[in-house]
């Protein structure tokens, strides 16, 4: 369903623009996996781990620039999940739908809990479970605001972490052009030395590239927004474009510099929660290092909260305009806010938030459970879109409709990428890290569809009886 102007009571807002959508992109991908997660995959891998950022990058660049071409020609807040209702059917669209929404809401408690155990750090006569629900509460609010000066918030918070991210590549290239006074960086010698460049062999490298696919997730949050821009066909494009080559900047650029900089085989960078680039900075000199950056990853952390409330919630409303929830989540405030929505995608972090208080319940491992039912829906999204994409590019060239923004060498490369990621998939179940993840996800998917076609039949049926002729009794 094309989101127009606003009609209705029912009807989102418009007021987007073009810095808010390539910000709010850039948020939901850049987070604590990039900055603290990075290391352990570094350690793993080695600097041959930039083929597997390279590779990721460009399965995302695909993908965006298939979603691309979808969003162009049919702006939706739904995004993917309208379009795989309309090319596979409608049990795909319920389905990804509402695995997208369950991934989102169980990011933000996660986000929040980060966000705790930082400022638990710095206030440490609070407990962890204090900040979390403070944080909670206190991102959900944003939410509720007039969607502009959401769109204000959020670009804020993004521009932070980009400040953050470009300071770190200046200094890096003067690093490695020895143009830096500390740290002895003798240039790409890190690239070769302490084993080569692949020293623990290829498979910890093709691990590391199904690691590097999950943490692109967040970057089709453009096309779930553009929709509330006045010129959504204009927006998506432009922000498509942007958005590609700048989340490949910073995610490639910056992990090379990284391994030109840090000895990958440097114990620091595996350590758990001290980060690539924290380690990075200490061996240039940086004073303060822990502080700026975990100033920045709790920044990073409050945005990804945002920007995971503000997608669920609006895939929630989109969910519900189709008939695939319930009625009340499509009701909008008058300045366009889809209040009911927001609400709903609050709850699972508020409860787990709140859960955080009772420690008989062992809040965190079930956080793990919970967070392992949502391991694969990334690769799941970016197969829905190609399959999508596939079938929507071959109808609309069979009706002569016009294509606003092409796949490139359509359609062998839409053939590629679903073979690539059909392959990452199976390979997944025979690497024992990912087969939990494969189980849970594939669990929890097909009780989804289970749902969605139970649903679906049920419907018809009411959809026959009310067709079907009344009997006229004599008695």
């Amino acid at each position: 369903m094309q989101i127009n102007k606003k009609e209705s009571s029912n009807q989102l807002s418009d007021s987007l623009k073009t810095r808010h959508l390539t910000m709010m992109s850039i948020a939901g991908v850049i987070g604590a996996a990039l900055f603290v997660g990075s290391g352990s995959i570094i350690a793993a891998a080695g600097p041959a781990v930039i083929l597997a950022y390279c590779a990721g990058g460009a399965l995302v660049v695909f993908i965006m620039r298939m979603l691309g071409e979808m969003a162009a020609t049919s702006p939706d807040t739904g995004s993917f999940s309208t379009y795989a209702e309309r090319a596979i059917g409608r049990w795909a669209g319920f389905t990804i739908g509402w695995l997208y929404w369950w991934f989102w809401v169980l990011l933000m408690a996660w986000e929040a809990y980060v966000a705790g155990l930082i400022l638990h750090e710095w206030f440490p006569l609070l407990s962890v479970n204090v900040f979390t629900l403070m944080m909670t509460i206190t991102l959900t609010a944003i939410n509720f605001m007039r969607v502009s000066k959401y769109g204000e918030v959020e670009f804020w918070f993004a521009l932070i972490k980009v400040i953050a991210i470009v300071l770190f590549i200046v200094l890096g290239i003067l690093a490695i052009s020895r143009l830096w006074p500390v740290g002895g960086v003798s240039g790409l010698s890190n690239l070769s030395a302490h084993g080569g460049f692949m020293p623990n062999g290829l498979g910890p490298v093709i691990v590391a590239l199904l690691g590097v696919m999950f943490s692109f997730l967040g970057a089709e949050i453009v096309t779930i927004a553009a929709s509330e821009s006045k010129n959504p066909v204009e927006q998506t494009k432009r922000a498509i474009k942007s958005v590609v080559w700048r989340i490949c900047l910073f995610y490639i650029g910056s992990i090379f510099l990284i391994v030109c900089i840090v000895p990958w085989n440097d114990p620091l960078l595996s350590q758990t929660g001290y980060g690539a680039y924290r380690r990075t900075f200490e061996i240039l000199g940086i004073p303060a290092t822990k502080w700026i950056m975990n100033f920045v990853v709790l920044t990073s952390v409050s945005s990804c909260f945002v920007s995971g409330h503000y997608t669920a919630s609006r895939m929630l409303y989109s969910l519900s305009k189709r008939g695939d929830a319930p009625a009340l989540f499509q009701k909008t405030r008058k300045n366009g806010t889809p209040v009911f929505a927001v609400l709903a995608s609050c709850v699972v972090a508020f409860a787990i938030a709140l859960m955080n208080f009772f420690d008989a319940l062992k809040p965190r491992e079930i956080l793990d459970i919970l967070m392992n039912t949502t391991g694969m829906i990334a690769m799941l999204v970016y197969l829905v879109i190609a399959i999508s994409q596939l079938r929507l590019r071959q109808k609309m060239e069979r009706e002569g409709q016009e294509i606003k923004l092409k796949m490139w060498f359509f359609p062998w490369l839409s053939y590629l990428v679903i073979a690539f990621i059909v392959a990452s998939l199976i390979a997944m179940t025979f690497i024992e890290q990912y087969r939990v993840l494969v189980i849970s996800t594939g669990g929890a998917a097909l009780i989804v569809i289970f749902i969605g076609i139970t649903l679906q039949f049920k419907a018809y049926r009411r959809k026959l009886a009310a067709q079907r002729p009344l009997k006229r009794s004599y008695f």
